[in-house]
C-alpha cells in the first residue's frame, strides 16, 4: 500500500526581523491607514497575519478574516484557471458600510484592506500598489 504523501512539496520561507517587520506595519499605518483605510493586514497564503494596523476602531475578528480571504483567494485563482487565466491579482467585495480589498503580494502573501465609502477604489488601489512595491523592497534589503 503506497503513500499519498509528495515528497516534492515545497514550503515557502520567510523570515522576517523585529526591524522589517516595523517597517512593513510602517508602510501599513502611513500608505493605507493614514489614507483612510479602516484595517490593513499581510497575510500568507494559509492565512496567517504576518502584520497589521488599524485606525483604532476595528472591532472585527481578523483572524477568522484572515483565515476566510487565504480560502477565498484560492478559490477565485482555481476560478480563474477555469476560465483560462493565470490568475486574479486581485479581489474587491462591496459592501452597504464597508468593502474589503485583497492584493496578491507576490506568490506567497495577500494584502487585505477594509475600507468605508469615504475612500474611492481609484485611490485605493494607487496606494494598495504603492504599499505593495514599498514591502516588496524591505524583502530584498
Amino acid at each position: 500500500m503506497g503513500s499519498n504523501y509528495d515528497d516534492n512539496v515545497t514550503f515557502t520561507d520567510y523570515t522576517l526581523s523585529q526591524e522589517d517587520l516595523e517597517r512593513i506595519e510602517n508602510v501599513l499605518d502611513q500608505d493605507l491607514v493614514k489614507s483612510g483605510v479602516h484595517s490593513a493586514l499581510l497575510i500568507d497564503m494559509a492565512g496567517n497575519i504576518i502584520a497589521q494596523r488599524d485606525n483604532g476602531r476595528c472591532e472585527h475578528d481578523l483572524y477568522s478574516l484572515a483565515a476566510l480571504a487565504s480560502a477565498n483567494f484560492a478559490a477565485v485563482d482555481t476560478m480563474a484557471k477555469i476560465v483560462g487565466e493565470e490568475e486574479f491579482s486581485l479581489l474587491f467585495h462591496k459592501g452597504e458600510n464597508e468593502n474589503i480589498h485583497f492584493s496578491k503580494v507576490d506568490n506567497d502573501f495577500l494584502l487585505i484592506t477594509i475600507f468605508g465609502k469615504e475612500v474611492s477604489l481609484g485611490l485605493l488601489r494607487l496606494k494598495v500598489a504603492e504599499a505593495v512595491d514599498k514591502i516588496h523592497k524591505v524583502w530584498k534589503h
